[in-house]
């Protein structure tokens, strides 16, 4: 159990967010408040946001993880956000910018139609209320294993905690809680690494030895117990470096051009100057801290090759999973009132992304449903409480997503969600990616494309599954699935539009006749 030092930091902390919901909950006078803050956020604020939503528990826990058992091969793909954020403050930006764009999936109806927005926002409804149960789920695993208690009270009491800020504060609560949940994870990360530098005999230096020695901090894989640098190339069926960093380009394309949370972010900053400034940030941050997480992982391998126990040598060899690392070290190796504040860090790299999930699922089905389809329009302050009231229940759905995945004793749930998400959001990049850089399209051209992608997306979970005989299976990696995805995505439609010829007028959507965004 914990040590009522620990509680008393805990408590500080949960208590700030709660003030904060409270604080902003009296400026929600309409939904252009409740989500988009009035449009007048300023960059900074909006580019640590993003910081804390990209981030996420992934951050604290799987990156120290991988970096101990493995190397820094998992790092590679996010040398690619710095050039997918250039490419998306260059062209994708103007176009949320424009108007009163409040979700992403507006621009998809203006340019394909009606069908094409309703995919895209079921796409992103679906998706992230998948992950946000995940992201539940996994922290409630370090909260049971830190705090002792059961895997459901802790669920419970994480979700309530996000979705009662986030139902009563809109995007600002979240906005400005995502900032101080920013650096509380950075102050965590930065805690556990003086720790460790502090134990060890040598110090910084024998960390960087006994990491060079172990070629802990090579771009390597784990294969057959041994690490191994991998190559440069192209290849569907391996991992190597020039695949990762496409992997990574995709991945920030398609966040920067299809995900609600970060196009809402876009809409409420103050200016398209600010706009810009924020997603600069983002990048400037994100990028060292994901490194600062890495190297934290490869500190904890030199910690425990220098004192070794039993369970970091469990973890090492795999009979324990490699994110039990970082909540074994908080919980033996940390004094008290660090462990409170550890906690919290914790706490923050999940809540920065659920947070964010639950008030930009909320903002979709306001605006791309809601409003798109209502006979009757209700007045503005119905409306606010109708997308708390959706937001609740997004925090329900959550909670009990997390819950089911707490109970389940296999895999069935995750490989459903797993195959949903790959089915659903498969080749997003390329509708927009048609729909920025060319003239041609419409629903019939992307619909067509999204057929054919959900197919393809099939054929390579059954084929990955074994489900299918060997003669027709694809020898294709998983996780290059949703690259090739959005390859196909991109011939059948493209080329389609060729042979069923569109007269559907462009002008103001594309970059051949983009709205101009100030510098």
């Amino acid at each position: 159990m914990l040590h009522p030092i620990d509680i008393g930091v805990l408590l500080v902390y949960l208590s700030g967010l709660f003030v904060l919901g409270a604080w902003f909950a009296r400026k929600n006078v309409d939904t252009e408040a409740y989500f988009l803050g009035g449009r007048r956020i300023k960059g900074w604020v909006i580019g640590l946001s993003l910081v804390g939503t990209s981030i996420s528990s992934i951050t604290f826990l799987a990156y120290p993880g991988d970096a101990y058992k493995t190397a820094w091969l998992r790092f590679l793909p996010n040398l690619m956000l710095p050039l997918a954020v250039v490419i998306a403050a260059r062209y994708f930006l103007p176009f949320f910018r424009r108007g009163k764009t409040v979700t992403a999936y507006e621009y998809l109806e203006d340019r394909f139609g009606p069908s094409i927005r309703l995919y895209g926002a079921a796409a992103f409804i679906v998706a992230q209320t998948v992950r946000v149960s995940l992201i539940l789920y996994l922290v409630s695993l370090v909260l049971q294993e830190i705090t002792g208690l059961s895997a459901i009270w802790c669920i419970v009491i994480g979700g309530g905690v996000v979705a009662v800020y986030t139902v009563m504060g809109g995007i600002e609560a979240v906005i400005w809680t995502d900032v101080i949940q920013t650096v509380v994870l950075l102050v965590g990360g930065v805690v556990c690494l003086a720790v460790i530098l502090v134990a060890l005999p040598g110090g910084f230096e024998q960390l960087i030895d006994v990491a060079v020695r172990d070629g802990k901090l090579a771009f390597a894989e784990l294969r057959g117990g041994q690490l191994e640098p991998v190559s440069f190339g192209f290849s569907l069926q391996n991992k190597t470096v020039t695949m990762m960093l496409l992997i990574g380009l995709m991945s920030w394309l398609t966040e920067y051009s299809s995900n609600q949370n970060t196009v809402q972010r876009f809409c409420a900053s103050a200016s398209d100057r600010e706009a810009k400034k924020a997603v600069y940030i983002c990048a400037a941050v994100s990028v060292p801290t994901w490194a600062f997480f890495m190297f934290l992982g490869t500190a904890l391998y030199v910690f425990f090759q220098v004192f070794p126990t039993l369970e970091s040598g469990e973890i090492l060899d795999g009979v324990r999973k490699a994110e039990e690392i970082m909540p074994y070290f908080i919980a033996e190796y940390l004094p008290y009132g660090l462990v409170g504040l550890v906690i919290a860090a914790t706490l923050a790299a999940a809540m920065s992304s659920l947070d964010s999930s639950i008030n930009a699922i909320s903002a979709v089905m306001m605006f791309d449903v809601y409003r798109r389809y209502a006979k009757r329009q209700r007045s503005e302050r119905s409306q606010v409480r109708m997308a708390q009231l959706v937001a609740a229940f997004s925090a329900v759905l959550m909670v009990v997503g997390a819950i089911l995945l707490a109970q389940s004793e296999t895999k069935t749930l995750q490989d459903t969600a797993t195959i949903l998400t790959s089915l659903l959001a498969g080749g997003l990049l390329s509708i927009y990616g048609i729909g920025f850089f060319t003239k041609r399209g419409d629903a019939r051209h992307i619909l067509f494309g999204i057929a054919g992608t959900m197919v393809f997306t099939g054929w390579s979970l059954m084929s990955a599954r074994g489900v299918l005989p060997e003669a027709v299976r694809l020898p294709l990696d998983l996780y290059y699935a949703g690259l090739v995805g959005n390859v196909v995505m991109f011939v059948l439609a493209f080329g389609l539009s060729f042979l069923v010829v569109s007269n559907k007028d462009t002008t103001g959507l594309t970059i051949w006749s983009r709205p101009e965004v100030d510098q």
